[in-house]
């Protein structure tokens, strides 16, 4: 096999990619379709999906964390699909800043819910899919599940729980034949850093633009990075050449060194 053939997917791919219909999740979804697969997404903003929804992509309005919706959405994919060889667990939320004894329980659960139960969720409708394909799950994660986020707790611990779901997937269902690597997106640019850097600008009493410089000097290449990035990996972890990752944390980042 050629390298050039080892970095190409198959063009017969069946992925479904949650909250597919803006950031991340959408240049994952279309980054898969632009190389020939075949892609259904969900998403609970209902305009998002019927703008998406051409060509290769179908889609299904779902909340992650609703085990009945990702339910129905798993079914629908499967009969649009005719099966599932990626699942990319991507739905999230930013969740609370604020210092912990601020937090309310309420905003806890809730980030809780959609980045880390979501997650689970989609892996539990997943399994028997990705078996049967020997297929590939890929958790998004974040540099914030590999390092300490003061103000931020319960996103951490959202993104934590999904390195763990990754690697432990990774190592129950490796002897069918199933990978799961989590992926860890350092800063994004997009609308979610930008409430990200005012709030926290906000709890400093900074402006925006002296938030953003802090943010950018705690990363090696002092740049953010682009969904494109994200969803590169993604193509890449689903490549002849990437069959043999699995069990992995891997951070695409620009060099996040401290957050």
């Amino acid at each position: 096999m050629t390298a050039p053939d080892a970095l190409t997917p198959p063009s017969d791919l069946r992925v479904l990619v949650t909250a597919g219909a803006a950031g991340i999740g959408k240049a994952i979804a279309e980054g898969f379709a632009a190389v020939g697969a075949k892609v259904h997404i969900s998403d609970v903003d209902a305009d998002a999906v019927k703008a998406i929804c051409t060509g290769e992509i179908t889609g299904t309005v779902a909340d992650a964390a609703d085990e009945a919706a990702t339910r129905n959405l798993f079914g629908e994919a499967r009969e649009i699909l005719g099966g599932l060889d990626v699942v990319v667990a991507n739905a999230g939320i930013e969740g609370p800043t604020g210092p912990v004894s601020d937090i309310s329980a309420e905003d806890w659960d809730k980030t809780l819910d959609i980045n880390l139960r979501g997650a689970y969720i989609a892996a539990r409708f997943a399994s028997d899919d990705l078996i049967k394909s020997r297929g590939s799950f890929i958790g998004i994660a974040s540099v914030a599940g590999r390092l300490p986020f003061a103000y931020r707790t319960p996103y951490a611990a959202s993104k934590w729980g999904i390195v763990g779901l990754a690697k432990s997937l990774a190592s129950e269902l490796g002897p069918q034949g199933v990978r799961a690597n989590a992926i860890l997106p350092g800063i994004v640019e997009g609308p979610r850093i930008d409430r990200v850097i005012n709030a926290r600008a906000e709890r400093l009493g900074l402006t925006y633009d002296e938030m953003r410089k802090r943010n950018l000097e705690k990363v090696a290449l002092r740049r953010m990075v682009s969904p494109h990035d994200i969803a590169a990996m993604c193509l890449f972890l689903n490549t002849p050449g990437g069959s043999n990752i699995t069990g992995q944390a891997l951070s695409v980042c620009a060099g996040v060194e401290t957050l």
